[in-house]
């Protein structure tokens, strides 16, 4: 854990000096520097005295380099063309078992077949009208309209309308470790 490289860094990025730190906080020059080349590692509570005077959560201190916020730019996403009903599922971000899609389906384009796979999953309809079928439950779904259902029971998505539709979806499934 790099503990000491991350209060360097949010440390000169407020533009803050060692001096500056051991005033407020109580703590020697000499101790902070141990802390900020990793020589030495400091208590939680004196990890809290340190976030508290950089003004940012404890936890944060605490987290890995990939456990940190992750931005993909709109330019940078990737995306799958179903080549079978020329949906275009655009990847907008994942974090651990969640991710969220947007899925552009043409006029009278579908997901196929009822199809199942682990997890949940979360919709919203941005723009269009659908059919969504799930076991014996059917809904028509027009812009604005949310829905979910448990993705291991079969299910199936239809634009019904005339134009393209765009729904928004959040899907969990378990990490396997």
């Amino acid at each position: 854990m790099d503990i000491g490289s991350k209060i360097r860094a949010i440390r000169n990025r407020k533009k803050i000096t060692i001096a500056q730190m051991c005033e407020e906080t109580g703590l020697s020059k000499g101790f902070i520097s141990n802390v900020e080349n990793n020589n030495t590692s400091p208590s939680i509570s004196t990890l809290q005295t340190i976030a508290n005077f950089l003004n940012v959560p404890l936890p944060y201190l605490l987290l890995e380099k990939e456990q940190h916020m992750s931005v993909i730019r709109k330019n940078e996403r990737e995306f799958t063309i179903s080549t079978d009903s020329d949906l275009k599922v655009e990847h907008l971000a994942s974090r651990g078992g969640l991710s969220i899609r947007q899925v552009e389906i043409p006029p009278g384009a579908s997901t196929g077949v009822k199809k199942a796979h682990e997890g949940e999953e979360c919709h919203l309809v941005l723009k269009g009208k659908i059919l969504a079928e799930q076991g014996e439950d059917s809904f028509i779904l027009e812009d604005g309209d949310t829905f979910s259902w448990c993705a291991s029971v079969p299910h199936f998505v239809k634009n019904i309308g005339d134009e393209v539709a765009v729904v928004l979806i959040a899907v969990y499934s378990e990490v396997s470790e």
